[in-house]
């Protein structure tokens, strides 16, 4: 492949067709996209058992009871509101960016991105990593595969082929994985709840154990209470399960969100089941060392009993669908980051535009997920701590955004109550494990860093997608539609007549214009400094005898050049440009012109048609 042709493989999804990127996505069947955030979901199976019990020991069945009833009565309602509120797949973080004005809305997107990148890359990282240890334990395992580490690295890298051949391809293998992976775990889970009914001394003897450690069931449930945030990882997938709403079909965009909720619904019902009888079975039958680190079962809780009960035959099949699961259970995060990312980023001006592309984010995403396994050394039970406060935070700021959103109704006291409890939740997981919160750190601060510096760098795009005149306006400027259009470009400004007149003056003395050229003035009121890219609307109006367009923008000096270019090329006259010239500090003007969407207009106006028009003597600019 050449260089070029490497380059437009890299780039297709920026190189299409005028129009085919307003083309709807290519959409699956709810329970088919189920499949593809179920590998996420429904893969945490694979070490949720082995992650309880490491953190409530024989308290692991009640512990997880109270995911569960979290998960049915509090995420699930939850996220069918954030379905609702976001059909478009920028679930709780849109919710909240409506809430708060200007920067603040921004800042707040980039710190909740960062968290979601933290548990969206900690969730390929942490599921690689858990594959390669069901792979490397596996009796037939050839010796020269035994590094967890290497075998996390292929999995990583065959994931990242995966999605750089094509996104058709990841959901068709998400729903043979999971088909697979769930009957495999009935069968398993069936085996054992049978052994435990067979061996009828196993619960009794359990119940010792509960109350030789605690003194009573309200004990048993304090503690439960406090040790719940650690098991919070099986709440990983309802984010994802919005973030993919665009992919859901539907007749219409309320049927999308039936079939959202159905999603929702249906995965919820299914981990639930299965959350509490692989807690129950695994706390029953697996000896406590085995979980230890090294154990047998130590994140590998079903494969443990599968071998038992199986042979290793069949515990063999286990371990390939459970390896081939927890591989690909990166494909939802991946799936979530490629919705997510350019949803925002490019949209505010904080990404190059190649971040609308998908196979160059795919590459940036590998290679960050490469990073945080060497870091970690593809330790599973290391990074439980970081992917449970980035999945936390995302459910407590939907918590928020939903209470929010209800606040003038009764349910808000429900949603009020939902988000305490995910509040708490959250803290207590930081405060026992903080390296969570130290590791989301570094992703918002690089994300912060690097939208920063990418909307300084395009900050003098055209970043205008069109402008629009009025009827006004239009019929004011084909009045003189055979000479250039003169602007004087000021400031919104509360004068009468008589100060344009003594404007307009000193323009036409300076420049040498004759009366007989109409001059129009043109002012550009500053809305949303922080929104990047908009359709410029261009009004009319007269004051006495003087022509006037106005508009409103995030920019002013962009929208300036935009007008021109637009003029150019309507009316085939190169139009002219007048400014006042302004004293100040260059760096300020930066400043300003950055982060407020003003500073000195004509040599940002001259800038920013320096990179939009080759031939810049197409437009004049008087200073």
């Amino acid at each position: 492949m050449t260089k070029s042709g490497f380059g437009d493989w890299l780039l297709a999804d920026l190189r299409l067709p005028k129009g085919v990127h307003s083309a709807p996505e290519a959409v699956h069947p709810w329970w088919r996209v189920m499949c593809l955030t179920g590998v996420d979901y429904f893969s945490t199976l694979g070490y949720q058992p082995g992650i309880a019990f490491l953190a409530a020991g024989v308290l692991s069945p009640i512990a997880t009871l109270i995911l569960v009833l979290v998960t049915l009565f509090a995420a699930l309602p939850l996220y069918r509101r954030v379905a609702g509120a976001s059909p478009n797949g920028q679930g709780s973080i849109a919710m909240l960016e409506r809430l708060f004005p200007e920067w603040g809305g921004k800042a707040f997107v980039l710190v909740l991105l960062g968290f979601a990148s933290t548990d969206f890359i900690i969730t390929m990282t942490l599921s690689a990593a858990d594959a390669a240890a069901h792979f490397v334990h596996n009796p037939f395992a050839p010796h020269w595969l035994s590094s967890q580490m290497l075998i996390t690295l292929l999995l990583l890298a065959a994931l990242s082929a995966i999605f750089l051949k094509g996104f058709k391809e990841a959901i068709g293998i998400a729903v043979v994985l999971v088909g697979v992976y769930l009957a495999l775990n009935a069968v398993v889970t069936a085996k054992a709840l049978h052994e435990v009914m067979i061996h009828p001394e196993l619960l009794p003897r359990w119940r010792d154990a509960l109350f030789a450690q605690h003194s009573n069931w309200l004990a048993m449930l304090g503690v439960s209470l406090l040790l719940f945030p650690k098991l919070a990882l099986g709440l990983s997938g309802f984010e994802t399960g919005v973030a993919v709403m665009p992919l859901i079909a539907g007749k219409d965009l309320p049927d999308r969100i039936r079939n959202t909720r159905k999603l929702l619904n249906t995965a919820a019902i299914i981990m639930s089941v299965f959350l509490i009888a692989t807690s129950v079975v695994t706390t029953l039958l697996i000896p406590p060392a085995a979980f230890a680190e090294k154990g047998a079962a130590n994140g590998r809780a079903m494969a443990y009993l599968a071998h038992l009960y199986f042979g290793n035959g069949f515990g063999t099949l286990y371990d390939v669908s459970t390896i081939l699961i927890l591989a690909f259970a990166g494909a939802s995060a991946m799936a979530g980051l490629l919705n997510l990312i350019p949803r925002y980023l490019p949209r505010l001006g904080m990404a190059p535009e190649w971040a609308q592309a998908s196979r160059p984010l795919v590459l940036v995403f590998m290679s960050i997920a490469v990073v945080v396994t060497l870091a970690f050394r593809a330790d599973v039970d290391a990074q439980g701590g970081a992917y449970a406060t980035g999945v936390l935070v995302l459910i407590t700021s939907a918590a928020t955004a939903v209470t929010i959103s209800l606040w003038k109704k009764r349910l808000r006291w429900v949603y009020l109550l939902v988000t305490a409890i995910f509040i708490y939740t959250t803290a207590l997981n930081v405060w026992q494990r903080p390296e969570g919160l130290k590791i989301s750190s570094y992703f918002i601060l690089t994300i912060i860093a690097v939208s920063l510096v990418s909307r300084a760098m395009r900050s003098t795009e055209l970043r205008v997608t069109s402008v629009e005149l009025s009827t006004e306006a239009s019929t004011m400027l084909a009045g003189n539609s055979s000479e250039p259009v003169l602007l004087i470009a000021r400031r919104p400004q509360p004068e009468g007549p008589a100060d344009l007149d003594r404007v307009e003056s000193i323009v036409r003395k300076l420049y040498g214009l004759h009366s007989g050229e109409t001059l129009y003035f043109l002012e550009v009121e500053r809305t949303d400094a922080s929104d990047f890219s908009e359709c410029l609307h261009v009004e009319a109006r007269l004051m006495g005898t003087h022509k006037i367009l106005y508009a409103k923008s995030s920019v002013v000096a962009n929208s300036i050049a935009a007008l021109l270019v637009h003029l150019e090329q309507t009316t085939g006259q190169v139009p002219h440009a007048y400014f006042k010239w302004r004293e100040g500090n260059p760096i300020a003007n930066v400043f300003r012109f950055i982060f407020l969407g003003e500073g000195d207009a004509a040599p940002l106006t001259h800038e920013v048609l320096r990179k939009a028009v080759k031939d810049v003597d197409r437009v004049l600019l008087c200073m």
